[in-house]
């Protein structure tokens, strides 16, 4: 029976049971916890050396009332970029290649936003909607088109994540079996090939990192919009 290109983003089932829980909680497995001493290890000094590197460089431009979110987004920072480097390595499954659990996470984080923007000064979240001078026969086109847009935000960040990391996996797969059919055939084109797909493997590890630090960027500037 052969197999298709798409069925490395099905969703793993054993005995009935889905095993996406496994591929979601593994991350946190992974990496340890800060201990009561007062030297830790190179593993954790590390980790916490990039958390706090981290939310320096994204809250501050962001004002105080927004520092609240500094936990929430350093998590998903590293939740993402754990399942998004484990997604490539082989016979796993990556589940942000899936468009349901990425709009999961950015629907109720651009939403909490939005609320937070509407509670806090309303004035200035619905001023987003009509720009400043705008002439008065364009006032509703305008409104029309900043709301299309403001709802099409969360569908962006779901979308831009799972098309880059699906289309990286077929990328990959499609040259691993070109080499591994042209092996026997042309030897010199499939190690050509292989030094490809080694190219490129680097090359999805970057964006692996990049587009998990996109989608955290994103609602950053959300945040920052409406606090």
């Amino acid at each position: 029976m052969s197999l298709s290109f798409f069925d490395q983003f099905m969703s793993p089932v054993f005995m009935g049971i889905p095993l996406i829980g496994i591929s979601l909680v593994l991350p946190w497995i992974l990496f340890p916890n800060p201990s009561d001493r007062w030297l830790n290890n190179r593993t954790v000094t590390l980790q916490s050396w990039f958390i706090s590197r981290f939310t320096s460089q994204m809250f501050t431009p962001i004002n105080t009332g927004g520092h609240n979110w500094a936990l929430l987004l350093a998590s998903l920072m590293i939740f993402l970029i754990s399942i998004n480097m484990l997604g490539l390595l082989p016979y796993t499954f990556t589940p942000t290649t899936q468009l349901s659990m990425n709009m999961g996470l950015a629907v109720p984080l651009w939403l909490a936003t939005v609320l937070i923007g509407m509670r806090n000064q309303p004035t200035a979240a619905l001023g987003h909607l009509l720009p400043e001078g705008t002439p008065v026969p364009l006032i509703p086109v305008l409104i029309i088109i900043e709301t299309i847009s403001l709802f099409i935000r969360p569908l962006a960040l779901g979308v831009r994540l799972t098309a880059n990391l699906t289309a990286g996996h077929l990328l990959m797969q499609l040259i691993a079996t070109a080499a591994f059919v042209l092996l026997p055939l042309m030897p010199a084109v499939a190690i050509l090939t292989s030094v490809i797909l080694f190219l490129l493997t680097i090359l999805e590890v970057a964006v692996a990192m990049i587009q998990a630090y996109v989608f955290v960027l994103l609602i950053s500037l959300y945040l920052q919009e409406n606090v």
